[in-house]
C-alpha cells in the first residue's frame, strides 16, 4: 500500500498508509486525543473523523473547543432531535435543519399535531435515550433517483423539493439508529458524544423562507459534550437577558428606532451620542499618536467607482438600490476605501512618503435584509472606525505589527480579556471566480501575515476559503464578560486595489511601484461596538465613557443653590454631571441614579454646604465619604487616566 504525507497544524509531517483516517492518525498521536476529535479538516474540508484519507494531506484534528467542531456537534444535534421527533410523532415531515451559532434547529411539519413548550422535557428526554444508543452517522452515497424513491414512499415532500437541486454524484444519506436524512455531513463519530440537552425554544418558519409556502414549526435546540457546560451556557442566556443591548439601550436612553425612519436606521439620543463622541475622541487621539492622517468623503459616489473597485457587482446584494442623476447612476457609499484610495491618488507619492494611513469614522449604508436585522448588531446605516495603510513589502510586517498591537490597547482599555484572530485565507480553486486570480501573491501575503501573527504571539486560528476577494484578512473574535462571543472587526491585506486604481509611488530606482494596503477597523461600528459595549458593562459604562458622570443629589431644595455651584465646578473641569432635584426622598434618588448606571453620585445636605464637601458614593453602594470639590475633581480625573492607560 502507497504511502502518503500528512502535514499536522504544527508543521510536522508524518507518513502513513493511503486510506487511513483522521482517527487513526489521532490514535498514533494518543489515544486520549482519539477520544475527544469529533471531526477532521482536510485540505480546508472538515469531514468526518472516519473518511479515508488518500493523497497527501494538510489535516487538522477538530474537537469540541474548535468552531468547526461545535458546527459539527451541533449539526448531528439536530439529526439526533429529528430520530427523537419522529420516534414521539411517527409521520412528522422535516424541512431543513442546521447547525447555527450556538446551536442548531430543526423545521418541522407536524401535520395535526401542535407541538408546544409542554413538550419540550419529553423531546429533551428522548434525546438523552437514543444518545445513549451511541449510534454511529453513517454516510452513504446515493442517486437522485433513489433519494427520490426514499423520501416517496416516506412521504416527505421537503426532501423531494430539495433534491430537485441536487445532481447524481453530489447526495448523500446520513443514518443513525432508525433515522435516515438526506445530508451533506459531516457528522460526529456517533450519538454517544451528546450528554447534555436542551430544547430553548419554537418560532414559525415558512418554507424556504416564502410567505407562500406552508409555516413550519421551527425547533431551536442546543447540546453539549458535558452536563455543566449546558448549566453554564444556561446561566449566560439568563444574564444575557438581563444585559441585552436593545433593552438597556432604550433604558438608559442610548439609542431609538423609528418606523418612519425605516428599519436598521438608528437614532442616537444624547446619552448614546455622547458616547459616540467620547469613542471617537479617544480613537483619534489614539490614531494621531500612531501617524494616522484624518480624511473625509462623501456619502455617495458614481456607480463606474465601484465597478472599478470590484465591489460592482459582486457586492451589489449588500448594497441600496441606485439612485440615477443626469443618467448616470450612483449609490450610497457601503465601504470607505475607494475613497480612500482617490485620496491616496490624488496627490504624487514618493517611498519616502510612505507608509500612508488615513483614517475616517466613515459613515456607510449597507442593505441588510429585513429578517437578518437586529438591534445595533446589524443595521443599515453604520459609522466605521476605518483606515487604510498604504505601505512597501518592507514596511508591511511593522505596518500589521502596529495595527495589531494597536487592538491590544483597545482590548485592554475596554476589559476585553478574551479573543482569538481569525487568519481567513483563500481556495486556490475559487481563484478567477471568489477570489482575485493572483496565486503567487496570496501566497506571498498569507505568508507574511501568518509569520507577523506567530513573531507577535497572538492567538489566531486559521481558516480556509474566507478570505477577502482581494486578499487575506484577520477577523477578530472576541467574549464579553458573560462569555457570548461577538466578531469585533476585521484587519484586510490587499494587493489587488491598488493596481484597479492605478495607485503607485516612485520608489528608490525612480520607478513606479504599487503599494501594499491594509484595510482595519479595530473599534468595529459605533453602532456593533457600543452594542458589545452594552452588554459587556451591563450598561455601567466605565467613567470616562459614561454620559453622565456624576449624579448630584440635594436632599432638600435647600441645597439647590449649592448643588448649582458645585455643578459648575464640575463643568469647567469638563465632568459630566447633572442635578436631581426632584422633591424626592435621597434614598429615592440614590436608587434612580443606580438604575441609570451613573458612576458617582454627591450627596449635598446641610454639612457639605456648611463646610463646602461633598459626599461622594460609587455606583454599587460603595461609600467613598466626605472630600472638598477640588479633591473630588482630582479624583475623577486620576480614574480616568487609570481606566484610559
Amino acid at each position: 500500500m502507497s504511502e502518503i504525507k500528512i502535514t499536522l497544524p504544527d508543521g510536522s509531517v508524518r507518513e502513513y498508509p493511503s486510506g487511513i483516517t483522521a482517527h487513526q492518525v489521532a490514535q498514533s498521536i494518543s489515544e486520549g486525543l482519539a477520544r475527544n476529535i469529533i471531526a477532521a479538516k482536510v485540505n480546508g474540508q472538515v469531514v468526518e473523523t472516519s473518511r479515508p484519507i488518500t493523497t497527501d494531506a494538510n489535516l487538522t484534528l477538530l474537537k469540541w473547543e474548535d468552531k468547526e467542531g461545535k458546527n459539527t456537534f451541533w449539526h448531528s444535534s439536530a439529526h439526533l432531535l429529528a430520530e427523537a421527533l419522529e420516534a414521539l410523532y411517527p409521520g412528522v415531515k422535516f424541512g431543513i435543519g442546521p447547525a447555527i451559532d450556538n446551536g442548531f434547529y430543526y423545521d418541522i411539519d407536524f401535520g395535526d399535531h401542535k407541538f408546544t413548550g409542554d413538550d419540550f422535557a419529553k423531546l429533551e428526554a428522548k434525546m438523552l435515550e437514543l444518545a445513549k444508543k451511541e449510534s454511529a452517522y453513517i454516510r452513504k452515497e446515493v442517486s437522485k433517483a433513489e433519494a427520490i424513491q426514499y423520501f416517496t414512499e416516506k412521504g416527505d415532500q421537503y426532501k423531494i423539493e430539495l433534491l430537485q437541486d441536487l445532481n447524481d454524484g453530489e447526495i448523500t444519506f446520513y443514518e443513525q439508529g432508525n433515522f435516515t436524512d438526506l445530508c451533506r455531513g459531516p457528522h460526529l463519530p456517533n450519538t454517544g458524544f451528546i450528554k447534555a440537552v436542551k430544547i430553548l425554544n419554537l418560532a414559525g418558519a415558512y418554507w424556504r423562507g416564502d410567505e407562500k409556502n406552508k409555516q413550519l414549526t421551527r425547533i431551536y435546540g442546543i447540546t453539549f459534550p458535558k452536563k455543566s457546560e449546558l448549566d453554564a451556557h444556561m446561566l449566560m442566556l439568563e444574564e444575557a437577558k438581563k444585559r441585552d443591548h436593545r433593552i438597556l439601550g432604550k433604558d438608559l436612553e442610548i439609542f431609538a428606532f423609528d418606523d418612519d425612519v425605516g428599519p436598521g436606521l438608528p437614532l442616537w439620543l444624547p446619552k448614546g451620542a455622547a458616547i459616540i463622541e467620547l469613542l471617537e475622541g479617544f480613537a483619534k487621539k489614539t490614531e494621531k499618536e500612531a501617524g494616522y492622517q484624518r480624511v473625509k468623503s462623501p456619502h455617495i459616489a458614481k456607480e463606474s467607482m465601484y465597478i472599478k473597485s470590484g465591489h460592482l457587482p459582486y457586492y451589489k446584494e449588500s448594497m441600496f438600490p441606485p439612485m440615477e442623476l443626469d443618467g448616470i447612476n450612483y449609490y450610497l457609499k457601503a465601504m470607505n476605501c475607494p475613497h480612500h484610495h482617490k485620496i491616496f491618488a490624488a496627490t504624487p507619492k514618493s517611498y519616502r512618503d510612505l507608509p500612508v494611513r488615513y483614517a475616517e469614522y466613515g459613515t456607510c449604508y449597507r442593505y441588510e435584509q429585513t429578517g437578518e436585522l437586529f438591534g445595533l448588531m446589524r443595521v443599515r446605516s453604520l459609522q466605521m472606525n476605518d483606515a487604510h495603510i498604504y505601505c512597501t513589502k518592507a514596511q508591511f510586517e511593522a505596518e500589521f505589527k502596529a495595527v495589531n498591537e494597536l487592538y491590544l490597547k483597545y482590548f485592554k482599555v475596554f476589559g476585553i480579556d478574551k479573543y482569538v484572530m481569525r487568519f481567513s485565507k483563500h481556495d486556490p480553486k475559487k481563484l478567477g471566480q471568489k477570489y482575485i486570480n493572483a496565486p503567487e501573491l496570496w501566497l506571498e501575503t498569507e505568508t507574511m501575515v501568518r509569520e507577523v501573527l506567530v513573531n507577535s504571539g497572538i492567538p489566531f486560528i486559521e481558516v480556509e476559503d474566507e478570505a477577502a476577494f482581494y486578499g487575506p484578512k484577520i477577523d477578530i473574535q472576541i467574549w464579553s464578560a458573560i462569555g457570548r462571543e461577538f466578531t469585533l472587526a476585521t484587519n484586510q491585506v490587499d494587493f489587488a486595489q491598488a493596481d484597479r486604481f492605478d495607485l503607485y509611488f516612485i520608489n528608490e530606482k525612480s520607478e513606479k511601484e504599487r503599494p501594499l494596503i491594509l484595510h482595519r477597523a479595530p473599534l468595529s461600528t459605533h453602532e456593533r461596538f457600543i452594542g458589545f459595549l452594552l452588554e459587556h458593562y451591563a450598561g455601567k459604562f466605565p467613567l470616562w465613557l459614561n454620559p453622565d458622570q456624576v449624579s448630584i443629589l440635594p436632599i432638600s431644595e435647600k441645597y439647590q443653590e449649592y448643588s448649582e455651584k458645585v455643578l459648575n465646578v464640575l463643568k469647567k473641569s469638563d465632568i459630566r454631571a447633572l442635578i436631581d432635584d426632584r422633591s424626592e426622598k435621597t434614598g429615592k434618588k440614590i436608587r434612580d441614579a443606580e438604575l441609570k448606571r451613573v458612576p458617582l453620585m454627591l450627596i449635598l445636605g446641610e454639612k457639605e454646604q456648611t463646610d463646602n464637601t461633598v459626599t461622594v458614593r460609587k455606583q454599587g453602594g460603595e461609600d467613598l465619604g466626605s472630600m472638598t470639590i477640588e479633591a473630588f475633581v482630582e479624583y475623577v480625573n486620576a480614574e480616568i487616566e487609570k481606566q484610559l492607560n
